[in-house]
């Protein structure tokens, strides 16, 4: 077999879509980032007909490409929040219009074997478009983000994913020295909300794109 790695992890990813499907997800799964990209922007975005579309901050979303095409589309309205040269007032602001369009497209910090999307935000935009708000919700995951139960996805996020985002926006908190989480008072903390979704209501709103690389931290 030339391919390992691939085959286990689409057995593997196979058998979540099955667990997040009975959770009322909607799911797909692409082999690789091109896959996940043509399976947004010309199945999944096509059907919903949307007029809106806006996304969270997400380094699995950006290395699918689907901002630029979806910015190159004359006949949406994006709201950008991440627009670069905008001020922090106009950055805020669009945030939180993004929270009433017709498609919000994001990451997600981890997703147990059972079916739950788990995460941890700084100011609440992307968990908050995710729990209510925007029409859909398509959520785009790497392998590296599927972990056993709830109490894996919280030890993950805390000691690896939170850590390696504050060093990369080079926040000013301790894990950044540590590594490891020191439930730190910092004004810069991004651990700041938690939300475990459980199930997609109503039915198929929100929708998984669970992609066969690692993506994201």
């Amino acid at each position: 077999m030339q391919t390992p790695v691939e085959n286990y992890w689409t057995i593997r990813l196979t058998a979540l879509k099955e667990e997040l499907e009975t959770n009322n997800f909607e799911v797909f799964v692409a082999q690789n980032t091109a896959a996940a990209k043509e399976l947004v922007l010309r199945t999944i975005i096509p059907s919903l007909l949307p007029k809106t579309v806006s996304w969270g901050g997400s380094m699995t979303f950006g290395a699918t490409g689907i901002s630029s095409a979806l910015l190159a589309d004359p006949s949406l309205t994006i709201i950008n929040p991440y627009e670069q040269g905008i001020a922090p007032a106009e950055a805020y602001e669009r945030r939180r219009q993004a929270l009433l369009v017709d498609v919000y497209l994001t990451g997600t910090n981890a997703v147990t074997e059972d079916g739950r999307l788990v995460n941890l935000d700084m100011i609440g935009n992307r968990v908050g478009a995710l729990n209510f708000g925007p029409k859909n919700v398509v959520v785009l995951a790497g392998r590296n983000k599927v972990v056993p139960d709830l109490d894996d996805a919280m030890l993950r996020i805390k000691n690896y994913s939170a850590p390696i985002n504050s060093m990369r926006l080079d926040k000013k908190t301790p894990c950044v020295t540590t590594s490891v989480c020191q439930d730190c008072k910092s004004s810069d903390r991004i651990c700041n909300i938690w939300t475990i979704t459980e199930k997609s209501f109503p039915k198929h709103r929100i929708k998984v794109v669970l992609i066969n690389e690692e993506l994201g931290f």
